[in-house]
């Protein structure tokens, strides 16, 4: 028996109005089996993403606490022989950061380049003496997640040279 075109297009319409209820139940076990396939991606996706904003936030710090101890060095030629107070700005500036080692030193040349040291202030003529301090800091940070493939742990450094101010 053949059916007619407008029957057709009446059963057509009633289907689009009203979907059948195996239809949507069918359709809530689709989105389910996504979330089931997805989800595991997801989560290691945001994993990864708290990973490297917790690397990049204490290479922030260490990078800081180099800076802020160089800026406490820079300050005159006094300052700038104080090492042991360079590396107590660092480890200062740097309170979130657990174990950050910083060491400090400081150096003179000429305006033309030849060295020389800081306490002979022997530049030949038309030459003047310069200061510089220099902080290196370092710290190991740990992952919080265990991935196959990738290290338990980052080293971290940070340094900073400036001139001291006359």
């Amino acid at each position: 028996m053949l059916l007619s075109a407008p029957f057709l297009l009446a059963i057509l319409k009633y289907l689009a109005k009203k979907p059948h209820r195996a239809h949507r139940n069918r359709q809530s076990g689709q989105s389910l089996a996504e979330l089931a396939l997805m989800l595991p991606i997801v989560l290691v996706s945001l994993m990864g993403i708290i990973e490297i904003s917790r690397v990049s936030y204490f290479s922030i710090e260490v990078c800081n606490a180099a800076r802020a101890g160089v800026q406490y060095g820079a300050q005159n030629s006094t300052t700038a022989g104080d090492t042991t107070g360079m590396v107590t700005a660092a480890k200062n500036d740097a309170v979130n950061v657990t174990g950050l080692s910083a060491s400090a030193s400081h150096s003179c040349k000429c305006s033309d380049g030849s060295s020389t040291t800081c306490l002979s202030n022997t530049c030949s003529a038309g030459t003047r003496l310069l200061e510089y301090v220099n902080v290196t800091t370092s710290v190991t940070i740990n992952s919080l997640f265990k991935y196959p493939g990738i290290p338990q742990s980052y080293a971290l450094n940070g340094a900073a040279t400036e001139r001291v101010a006359r």
